[in-house]
């Protein structure tokens, strides 16, 4: 039986816990709560003033295809993917096309379960799954090392630049990262609990959805591959031939239903192909979307530098028996080393799914210096995260609040940073 010392601290460290979600849930709630006035008005500082923002280009097209589908029914979703093909053809750049159905889907239903017009409801879908991602990461943080990491995790997460930025905008990039973190959860609790159906189930589930909600899921299995294999010296778990199978078979389920909704594979092939083709035509592409391979790298750290930092700074410390951060450090590197290649196709708003990872490595850097001071290790930690929280947060408001940035691009941010003039 615990100590009351101890149970009252645990309680302590529970109630920051709520605090610190209650806080980062608010930060998440779409800007436009705050328009008018009321008492909700006096706190409309930390969220983008309506007055600066405006429809971007891809927002418009999700709100055209969700107006669509409200329009013509699922049942035609085929010709609404024809349709796609015959305006691309005669365009001289990609647009993006009606295949990341998962996002639109969201935002149809909930446009008809609460009446709300189109583009509103893509918001408020970007909202909640920013939330869901956060709630997300404390449980996954939880599971792995217990409530106090969760803690600092949760504190993480709720400031973080990149996952605000994306709540407040109907841009399916912070919906893809949690589609990305679920998977990427359910695929440790596989390892962790070998043979499980219900585990393997909800992998499988997740994968398919991942991949019915954006392309870059390619991104993310080619990094679960790489993991299975890594699993050999580092041990991460047990990898079973279910497990295996079940990393083939979600995605497979994944195309078979966009084979579904384009109408037959050779519509869904062409579909892809012209986007992609076009892509490599399109100004803004050419001029915002190619780099060096280490341009993720300088977005990020002009976002999230201390986060960064950390992270990178911890892998100096790691030790062969710290088998989740060695989880990290090989997704976020097997996924990176395939997304720095794509040619015209960089932008940090695909960066959204290693925000999460970076902030479970710069937590355990903190924990593992802190750990150096046995009798302050705890005030380290506090004082640590809260100065970390304080200056994500400063961040968030000077490069989206206050400048206010729309595209992640390296030239937005510099100029956003006035490093460019």
């Amino acid at each position: 039986m615990p100590s009351p010392l101890v149970s009252r601290k645990r309680q302590v460290v529970l109630a920051t816990l709520i605090v610190v979600l209650v806080v980062g849930v608010f930060l998440r709630l779409p800007a436009s709560l705050f328009e008018n006035g009321g008492s909700l008005q006096a706190l409309s500082w930390v969220h983008p003033n309506p007055a600066f923002t405006h429809i971007g280009f891809d927002e418009a097209l999700y709100r055209d295809y969700v107006n669509s589908v409200s329009t013509v029914g699922l049942g035609a979703y085929p010709d609404i993917v024809e349709q796609y093909r015959e305006k691309q053809k005669l365009l001289p750049g990609s647009v993006l096309p009606p295949m990341r159905f998962l996002y639109i889907f969201a935002g149809y239903v909930w446009h008809s379960l609460f009446g709300t017009q189109a583009l509103a409801a893509l918001h408020d879908v970007a909202s909640v799954f920013g939330i869901f991602t956060l709630l997300l990461a404390t449980f996954f943080a939880w599971r792995l090392k217990g409530l106090g990491f969760a803690c600092i995790i949760a504190a993480l997460a709720a400031f973080a630049p990149m996952q605000l930025h994306m709540s407040q905008h109907a841009l399916v990039d912070g919906f893809f990262a949690f589609w990305a973190l679920l998977t990427l959860w359910l695929f440790w609790e596989n390892l962790r609990a070998p043979r499980d159906w219900r585990w393997a189930s909800a992998y499988v589930a997740a994968l398919a959805l991942l991949v019915m909600t954006k392309e870059n899921s390619f991104f993310v299995w080619i990094a679960l591959v790489a993991l299975l294999v890594a699993n050999r010296w580092l041990g991460f778990g047990t990898v079973t031939r279910e497990l295996v199978i079940a990393t083939v078979l979600g995605p497979l389920l994944g195309v078979v239903g966009l084979i579904f909704l384009a109408g037959v594979v050779g519509d869904l092939i062409a579909t892809y192909q012209l986007s992609i083709s076009k892509n490599y035509t399109l100004l803004y592409a050419i001029k915002t979307g190619d780099g060096p391979w280490h341009r993720y790298l300088v977005d990020l750290l002009l976002v999230s530098p201390v986060v960064l930092l950390l992270a990178f700074g911890g892998l100096f410390l790691l030790r062969r028996d710290q088998r989740a951060d060695w989880f990290f450090v090989f997704f976020s590197a097997a996924s990176y080393v395939v997304m720095c290649n794509v040619k015209y196709g960089m932008n940090l708003r695909y960066a959204n799914m290693w925000d999460v990872p970076l902030r479970m490595l710069a937590a355990g850097t903190i924990a593992t210096l802190a750990g150096k001071l046995p009798r302050f290790q705890q005030t380290v930690v506090v004082v640590a995260v809260g100065a970390l929280c304080l200056l994500e947060l400063r961040q968030y408001l000077i490069l989206f609040v206050h400048f206010p940035l729309y595209e992640l691009v390296s030239e937005g941010l510099l100029r956003a940073l006035h490093i460019l003039k």
